[in-house]
């Protein structure tokens, strides 16, 4: 039985966390106390391949006054509340309710104001992180109050560049968020760092040779390309979508080192924690825990941007079954109606001008 099972395991039957029924460490690199071994390529590196997800209900931040590991009392309480308020959401629509109101009911998000996603379709998480053993109140690590670190004054700036684009002129492509535009996911699923959205499609396809690891996000069907070795770095002119990201072994562990982020990506995680600095670096550190679960480390470098560097720690558990492809603007009208009626504005304004037709 894996680590991860054995607490759940615990958790629901109320036996004692045992800290000897946990593999951590060169133990876990080795195998489990089950006589699992860590699989390998052809090449002799451990085998990261597979589908994985990282959905939890697990914060990215961690909410103040709370320790970094919760008890199990708390995680049977909290997973409760989530599981009462997925049976809520997923209760049977009355189909004599009355219709939403003239211009929505007011509600924010997906739906919408009139409804968009039925639950059905949601898939935020329903349950919490555990890490090398340890129930999470956060993902964040590091500071060790588990919040994102304060932004320097031209973070500051960055980011209140960030939200007045934002807030700005949707008349263009261009203009337009680029999750809405799907060029990549909203939240940072693709990443670097990658993290679940709370939403729905937290799920990546990883595939690894000798000279590159591939890692498929099933949200917008982004596909990052990590080159193993030694490549030459890309100049710094050239900044691609999710950055040039560069791995290396570190024993069993993978090493990944990203820098180019671009920033028109960076701008888009402005509402997450702030867009970077041209210097913004992460570092990813991949493990396999056990046969169900890879270690995945992260640390964010930006001096910059933010007033110290900060650190995180999230699961990526086994997914059975495999992906199918995310076709995002598929049956998509919006962006082709939101500049539809950009240029139907237009029109009526020039017409009540009288500059209709003026070059």
């Amino acid at each position: 039985m894996s680590c991860r099972r054995w607490i759940a395991t615990g958790w629901l039957t109320g036996t004692a966390l045992g800290s000897a029924a946990c593999s951590t460490g060169d133990e876990a690199r080795r195998g489990d106390g089950d006589g699992w071994v860590v699989p390998r390529t052809p090449d002799g590196r451990p085998d990261l391949q597979g589908e994985w997800t990282n959905g939890t209900m697990t914060p990215l931040q961690r909410p103040e006054g709370e320790p970094l590991v919760l008890t199990p009392e708390q995680v049977a309480e909290r997973e409760g509340r989530r599981q009462e308020h997925i049976d809520e959401r997923n209760a049977p629509s009355d189909p004599d309710r009355e219709a939403p109101p003239v211009g929505g009911d007011g509600s924010t998000g997906a739906a919408g104001g009139v409804g968009g996603y039925n639950y059905f379709w949601i898939d935020a998480g329903d349950r919490v992180a555990v890490f090398n053993g340890e129930p999470r109140s956060s993902l964040i690590t590091h500071p060790e109050d588990g919040r994102i670190p304060a932004l320097t004054p031209d973070g500051r700036q960055r980011r209140m560049r960030a939200f007045a684009r934002l807030a700005g002129e949707f008349d263009n492509p261009e203009n337009r968020p680029v999750g809405e535009r799907c060029i990549l996911s909203f939240g940072s699923n693709a990443g670097p760092p990658m993290l679940p959205n709370y939403f729905y499609n937290n799920s990546y396809t990883i595939v690894q040779t000798a000279d590159h690891v591939m890692i498929m996000t099933e949200m917008v069907h982004d596909v990052r390309i990590i080159r193993m070795g030694e490549p030459k770095p890309l100049p710094d002119g050239v900044r691609p979508w999710m950055g040039d990201s560069r791995g290396r072994w570190s024993g069993d562990t993978l090493v990944v080192r990203t820098t180019n982020l671009n920033p028109d990506q960076m701008a888009a995680y402005a509402y997450l924690f702030a867009p970077g600095s041209e210097n913004m670096t992460v570092t990813e550190r991949f493990t396999r825990a056990d046969e169900h679960t890879i270690n995945y480390e992260f640390t964010v470098e930006d001096p910059g941007t933010f007033e110290s560097g900060w650190r995180g720690e999230v699961p990526f558990t086994r997914l059975d079954g495999q992906l199918y492809e995310y076709a995002c603007h598929e049956g998509n009208y919006a962006l082709s109606n939101v500049l539809s009626g950009a240029r139907a504005q237009e029109s009526a304004a020039a017409r009540a001008s009288g500059t209709e037709g003026s070059p």
